[in-house]
């Protein structure tokens, strides 16, 4: 299997080894579709490889049902691969902020401390925090206080954080970033979206 060769090798004291085996913060940020889709095509990885995984909708309603919840739930109950958890922390649609958005702020903020303590106690190898970007982005969680909490956090722990407009603070304290870029999209042509595209 390809590992890929890095284009600059570091003078930074480690071996290759302990450098391929250092634990990442990825962001998935852009106006393109695509973003959480890939945060959940890494944790199909990490549960092949036995991994403990938290999964944190930040946005999302709890009512929606989303396809990756009940694949994930599903492998992960196998016994075949590592465990799944499932948290949602949100109502509505994660782009539009709608009126009384207390409730929704007052959930991010209790989702964000979960994942503090997850963090602390190593509960999961990988953390996917979906749509986290949007609250960092309206203000309702500290950006610099996230960015401190995954620059020291404990043990070897994956995280990957999905949303549009992911803050600069984050994007520069990434490993890993990706933009989506959407070039075009259905929805652009009036078509709404559809089962087993969007959920």
């Amino acid at each position: 299997m390809p590992q890929g060769q890095p284009a600059v090798v570091p003078d930074d004291g480690m071996t290759t080894r302990q450098r391929r085996n250092r634990p990442l913060l990825a962001v998935h940020t852009g106006p393109g579709k695509g973003k959480s889709t890939a945060a959940f095509g890494l944790a199909l990885r990490a549960w092949n490889q036995g991994w403990p995984i938290g999964v944190f909708q930040f946005v999302k309603s709890a009512k929606w049902k989303v396809g990756e919840e009940n694949a994930l739930r599903v492998l992960g109950a196998s016994g075949e691969g590592g465990t799944v958890a499932w948290h949602k922390m949100g109502e509505g649609w994660s782009w539009v902020q709608r009126d009384g958005q207390d409730s929704n702020e007052d959930k991010a903020r209790e989702g964000w401390e979960q994942v503090k303590r997850d963090l602390a106690a190593e509960t999961y190898k990988l953390y996917v925090l979906d749509e986290f970007a949007y609250p960092l982005h309206w203000g309702w969680i500290d950006t610099a206080e996230v960015v401190e909490t995954l620059r020291t956090r404990p043990g070897n722990q994956h995280v990957v954080v999905t949303g549009r407009n992911a803050p600069r603070e984050l994007i520069d304290a990434a490993d890993l970033v990706t933009e989506m870029t959407k070039v075009k999209h259905p929805m652009d042509a009036g078509q709404k979206g559809q089962r087993g595209i969007e959920w």
